[in-house]
């Protein structure tokens, strides 16, 4: 099959281990980022399989129109970036395991990274230190503070845990199957959001985005954190309403925010507001990037284009699209 990669920023999935897998298959792969629909139309004219690293490019029903030879779109996240519908009726299939069988746990690693470098204020250390000035100010310890888990999925689980090895009491939201697993994990669990919001040191956000958790943290919620409390975020800018973390740390509720994702990726606007505030830590959407992660995810990935090419489709989030796939 001719594969296409897009978004391979460093050129790295050729050297992967699992990259072995598509040997005998005709791989093209681009480092660059392009949304621009003639463009996307132009490089992938002959595409046969798709594969797509996260959300980097919407592939909308303008593109999808315009590549006649595209049979199979095969990734491993969630997939609001794809419509659907137009590919169930053009007969693509769909193919993402929504990593099914572990967290990221490169995602947590970072998730907890941005934590310590937030409380202890380590990006502004090491620019105050290399900019000759010494100390930049007076950060503090995460023990004995209590950290908020809002969505206790395979993620926030094991933040959760990392929460605990460094002595803090962990405090759980989210919906009630979830909160009753966090209980039965032995955490415990707030009375109401309200409270959640009001009680934590720091909050971290672990939820898929989708329609019923778009905008699900508002400007209320982040008005009742303290004003030393620290929001964090690695899942998805979306989560949270439209404008409201910056206006919210700039009345000082909550008082510092470390995040790892925006409304617009990749974000090279140095004017954006999050990025000029002295209170928030900021990464460029690198949660899930760690070789690590990749040969994980891409042994997925390659596998979904392998079973596609057998006939034999697997992971298919359109199954309404079999009976008339493209051959």
């Amino acid at each position: 099959m001719k594969v296409t990669v897009l978004d391979d920023y460093f050129d790295t999935v050729r050297t992967l281990d699992c990259f072995a897998k598509l040997k005998g298959h005709d791989v093209t792969i681009w480092n660059d980022h392009v949304q621009d629909v003639d463009k996307l139309a132009d490089r992938l004219t002959d595409t046969e399989a798709l594969v797509l690293i996260r959300e980097r490019t919407h592939i909308r029903t303008p593109l999808l129109e315009r590549l006649p030879k595209l049979k199979l779109i095969s990734q491993r996240s969630v997939f609001p970036h794809i419509d659907i519908d137009t590919c169930s009726r053009l007969g693509i299939v769909v193919a993402s395991s929504q990593h099914a069988d572990t967290p990221s746990y490169a995602t947590a690693e970072l998730t907890w990274g941005l934590v310590l470098a937030a409380a202890r204020m380590i990006p502004q250390q090491v620019i105050s230190l290399k900019s000759g000035h010494w100390q930049f100010g007076v950060g503090s310890t995460v023990r004995g503070k209590t950290f908020g888990i809002y969505g206790y999925g395979r993620i926030g689980a094991v933040v959760a845990g990392y929460a605990k090895a460094f002595g803090m009491n962990v405090l759980v939201w989210a919906r009630e199957p979830a909160m009753a697993k966090a209980r039965a994990d032995g955490y415990d669990t707030a009375p109401s959001k309200a409270a959640f919001f009001e009680q934590c040191d720091f909050i971290s956000l672990h939820m898929r985005l989708v329609d019923a958790t778009r905008g699900i943290v508002t400007a209320e919620d982040l008005a009742r954190m303290k004003p030393s409390a620290t929001l964090v975020n690695t899942s998805r800018a979306g989560l949270i309403e439209p404008n409201a973390l910056v206006n919210a740390l700039g009345s000082g509720r909550p008082g510092f925010a470390a995040v790892d994702v925006f409304e617009t990726e990749p974000l090279r606007d140095t004017a954006d507001p999050l990025l000029n505030l002295d209170n928030v830590v900021a990464t460029p959407h690198i949660g899930y990037v760690s070789r690590d992660e990749y040969e994980l995810q891409f042994t997925d990935i390659f596998d979904q284009i392998l079973c596609f090419a057998a006939g034999e489709p697997i992971n298919v989030v359109n199954p309404d699209v079999l009976s008339h796939r493209r051959q």
